[in-house]
């Protein structure tokens, strides 16, 4: 395959990162030797998030065990992980007094839970800190084992995530050692073991070689598996050595797609050519049940007053 030219449409040109709020973000996040996806990953958004006081934390090091063909963080065998690091992020959150955390991940395949318990005790650190913050989580597949993903569950984020990135015929080649279809039985499942109290998210890549059917495609398999929520964005390559972009997708096509997927069934979408699933979206917020539910499961288990 054939990259584009070097030279992006203007409508991928951003803003250069300034201002007094994202100063102090950096300097947050610096200072508590914190990660961030905004940075690791790359992100074309990080100026518009830290300028607003908001960040995505990317826990267990900056080291991935998978080398997937899309991503721009590192792979090599990891550094054992921070036992302060959740109590780190939560202080964090805290400080930024963020109503909507996003906590992700490296993939940690060298560990037997994937890293399952550290996200688990992130997730009590900021409700314990910070009990008004929205948690979200974007997880590794955790090679399939349910163990994992119900140490997870257990503590209870309001919004799961875990992106199948791409359709089904690309995943070999753009995702490493993942299983397009095991993506939607962590997707599904996750649910299952909160039933009524979390939401479904997922996120898909396009500028990949992907057709249109492929695309309504892997809509219909996300929602037949209880995803709600779905963003849709334009894959940028992060260098030389990864996957090419086969074409820009312009931004009424990404309209059109938001259309369709809503038409589908989704209760949200976020489509556009600089979306990406940890992108702060101060529109959606979890429906109000939902969000009753989990306060009354957490008042239950004497985690919340």
């Amino acid at each position: 395959m054939k990259d584009l030219p070097e030279h992006k449409p203007a409508w991928l040109k951003v803003k250069l990162p300034k201002g007094k709020v994202f100063s102090e973000v950096q300097e947050l996040v610096k200072g508590n030797a914190l990660v961030t996806v905004c940075e690791e990953a790359l992100c074309p958004n990080r100026g518009e998030c830290w300028s607003h006081g908001t960040a995505t934390f990317m826990l267990c090091g900056d080291v991935c065990t998978r080398a997937c063909g899309f991503c721009a963080t590192r792979t090599a065998h990891p550094s054992p992980l921070d036992p302060e690091e959740p109590h780190k992020v939560a202080e964090a959150v805290a400080r930024m007094k963020l109503q909507h955390t996003v906590i992700t991940m490296v993939t940690r395949d060298d560990l037997p839970d994937g890293a399952a318990a550290h996200i688990a005790a992130t997730i009590c650190a900021i409700r314990s800190a910070s009990p008004q913050t929205i948690i979200e989580t974007l997880t590794s597949d955790f090679n399939g084992k349910e163990e994992s993903l119900a140490l997870v569950m257990d503590a209870r984020p309001h919004i799961f995530n875990h992106n199948v990135e791409t359709v089904e015929r690309l995943t070999p080649l753009v995702r490493f050692r993942a299983q397009y279809r095991r993506s939607l039985h962590v997707l599904q499942r996750a649910q299952e073991m909160a039933p009524g109290m979390v939401v479904t998210k997922s996120g898909i890549m396009l500028g990949l070689g992907e057709t249109r059917d492929e695309i309504e495609r892997t809509m219909d398999d996300l929602l037949e598996h209880g995803v709600s929520v779905l963003t849709m964005g334009q894959y940028l390559r992060p260098d030389a050595r990864h996957l090419p972009v086969i074409r820009y997708v312009r931004p009424e096509e990404f309209d059109e797609l938001r259309d369709i997927a809503l038409t589908k069934g989704f209760r949200h979408v976020a489509s556009g050519p600089l979306i990406r699933s940890s992108h702060h979206d101060a529109n959606f917020r979890p429906e109000q049940d939902i969000m009753d539910a989990l306060q009354a499961d957490l008042r239950k288990r004497g985690m919340l007053s």
